[in-house]
């Protein structure tokens, strides 16, 4: 598979480089890229500023894009929700740019997007032809897959994955919580009933290359697990891995004060499952979050 990535220095798309052979890398930072990686080709490329060079996609089998700013560090302020923006939908742009410029064009082109899509959704059943949510990340997530669709027009297949909360051992949403559930200090976040769609970093990247070869698949494909949690099962889950107490609920307000309008996306309640995935029959590595999270952050 003659593949392109561009966020290879993520944590999905360091684990995705390793399963390749070779793949071209589209990186700000070329030097950072070949420290990271044994065998990789690099280019330079700022998604929010150029196009994407034509010349480093031409004839690729696959485009796996994975480039944005991280949505969950650091608060929201108008700076940070510009670079979110433009990181992905600009960004985005200027890449179906560089592959409309090109002669033979890739086959496929797999784009990262996340389950922000739907918004804050209560206990609705979340598939993929659920309608976009309402709030900044909603809208974000819409015009984002709106870039990468246009692709089509130059032939190529477009997969939008819409990811979940990846857990992963080095990195994702438990970067920030094990320590405090270590500590003992860990809990439910407000009421703790909103869902929560978690993935196993594995299963993100098996879904990337297995999309990457579905050729009956196209347009959204939700990036989750089957089963998705309430926030006080996975905060017990968790404690229980852990084997520390999980009694230290975090109230609303508390979380407004430390995140500002961040709380949003930290609150909202997503019951999201891959109902294409299944159909298709992808093979999930990890279906049971218990386990999932054992394999990440347990005590061995």
């Amino acid at each position: 598979m003659k593949a392109v990535i561009t966020g290879a220095t993520g944590l999905i798309g360091r684990l995705l480089a390793e399963k390749l052979n070779h793949p071209m890398i589209l990186t700000r930072r070329p030097k950072v890229a070949e420290h990271t990686f044994d065998s990789v080709d690099s280019a330079v490329w700022i998604p929010d500023q150029q196009r994407a060079p034509s010349d480093a996609l031409e004839g690729r089998d696959v485009i796996f894009h994975l480039a944005g700013e991280p949505v969950a560090t650091g608060r929201w302020t108008a700076e940070k929700k510009r670079r979110i923006h433009d990181s992905r939908v600009l960004g985005t742009r200027h890449l179906v740019q560089g592959i409309a410029d090109c002669k033979h064009p890739p086959k496929v082109l797999i784009t990262a997007s996340a389950v922000g899509f739907y918004g804050d959704r209560g206990d609705d059943i979340l598939d993929e032809r659920a309608a976009p949510g309402s709030g900044f990340l909603p809208q974000v997530c819409r015009a984002w897959e709106e870039e990468a669709m246009r692709a089509q027009e130059y032939g190529v297949r477009v997969v939008c994955l819409r990811i979940g909360i990846v857990l992963a051992q080095d990195g994702g949403a438990l970067a920030q919580m094990v320590p405090i559930f270590r500590l003992g200090a860990g809990g439910k976040l407000g009421d703790g009933k909103q869902w929560m769609p978690w993935i196993h970093v594995n299963d993100v990247v098996g879904m990337l290359l297995w999309a990457a070869g579905h050729d009956r698949l196209a347009g959204p494909l939700n990036g989750v697990a089957p089963a998705p949690v309430t926030n006080a099962t996975f905060t017990r889950a968790l404690a229980q891995v852990l084997r520390r107490p999980a009694f230290m609920p975090v109230p609303r307000f508390g979380l407004h004060l430390l995140f500002g309008e961040k709380t949003s996306i930290i609150l909202a309640s997503q019951r999201v499952v891959p109902k294409v995935a299944i159909e298709l029959e992808f093979p999930f590595e990890h279906t049971d979050l218990s386990q999932a999270l054992q394999s990440v952050v347990g005590t061995h």
